[in-house]
């Protein structure tokens, strides 16, 4: 049993309160799941030529100031840009102009501890062991802006409890997925998987999911085309909620085993495992409130800048 949360803001003047709005969701599904959680947000892009890199230390310690000086030093004639910096605990958003896979690179050699946890332009991304009502304080998310963010608070049934096998998985850039249900058959994909060339990093389930959707993108499928190839291929029983740069995407099993509740009004979708997390929402009693049909794709966009 875990619990899943997602909150996308339709009006550009509530986005400062993305995360104030979602964290009570957030944290309500501890309750759900209290070996880990992490949170996906999804804000303004940097620039065309920049990512951002979610990375992750073990170490609480760990000398965020030092690794942005050596990156500095060996990018020497790259702008000082390269090296912006958000540190929050164990985690840190670096914005770079650095190409990603020079960057991947460089990390792994200089900073082998170091895991990255996502990349894109518009993407940060946290996730830790513990309960996540103190996982929610420790990176601030009540006072995080954006568009929207996708959640997870976990109760691990099949694989270990680290933070790199918490929720959100990512595939590719901008993008992340979490899950709430059972795989039967997560080895069988991950071994017709590896043979075309995709990496895992952990024995999860989840991931397995997260890494057969990564391979039909990169087939150049649409997501909701990747969605009907997942429907036939992943055995089990699971809701999976999914977030990109510009949309919000949520589909269950062909049974609907697994819990999911949408309540939707002008300002803003929400979804969740309960909708005792949405209570506190603002005109939640007014919202558009059901829920998801099996196999069916719901998604919905982000509005654009204005």
């Amino acid at each position: 049993m875990c619990g899943i949360v997602g909150l996308l803001i339709k009006k550009h003047e509530h986005r400062e309160k993305l995360g104030e709005w979602m964290t009570p969701m957030f944290t309500c599904m501890a309750a759900r799941g209290s070996d880990s959680g992490g949170l996906a947000i999804f804000g303004e892009s940097s620039g065309q030529r920049e990512r951002r890199f979610s990375l992750f230390a073990r170490d609480r310690g760990y000398d965020w100031e030092d690794l942005k000086a050596s990156l500095l030093r060996r990018f020497d004639g790259s702008s000082r840009e390269t090296a912006r910096m958000d540190t929050r605990a164990n985690h840190a958003v670096l914005v770079s102009s650095i190409e990603p896979a020079t960057l991947r690179s460089w990390l792994k050699d200089t900073a082998p501890s170091l895991h990255v946890l996502s990349v894109g332009q518009v993407i940060d991304l946290y996730k830790d062991m513990g309960d996540p009502k103190e996982i929610a304080v420790r990176y601030r998310f009540a006072g995080m802006a954006g568009s929207h963010c996708v959640g997870h608070t976990r109760m691990a049934t099949e694989s270990d409890v680290t933070p790199v096998h918490a929720h959100p998985f990512t595939a590719g850039e901008d993008f992340c997925l979490v899950h709430n249900g059972s795989l039967s058959n997560p080895y069988m994909l991950r071994r017709t998987l590896e043979k075309r060339g995709i990496v895992f990093e952990t024995d999860n389930d989840t991931e397995a999911a997260c890494r057969f959707i990564e391979w039909r993108l990169a087939q150049r499928d649409t997501l909701a085309n990747a969605l009907h190839h997942a429907f036939r291929h992943l055995d089990g029983f699971y809701t999976l909620l999914m977030a990109t740069a510009n949309q919000m995407t949520l589909v269950r099993d062909q049974f609907a085993c697994k819990p999911a509740v949408v309540a939707e009004t002008d300002d803003y979708v929400a979804i969740s495992s309960e909708f005792r997390s949405l209570a506190h929402l603002p005109e939640i009693s007014k919202a558009h409130t059901f829920e998801p049909e099996p196999e069916e794709i719901y998604s919905w966009k982000v509005s654009a800048p204005r």
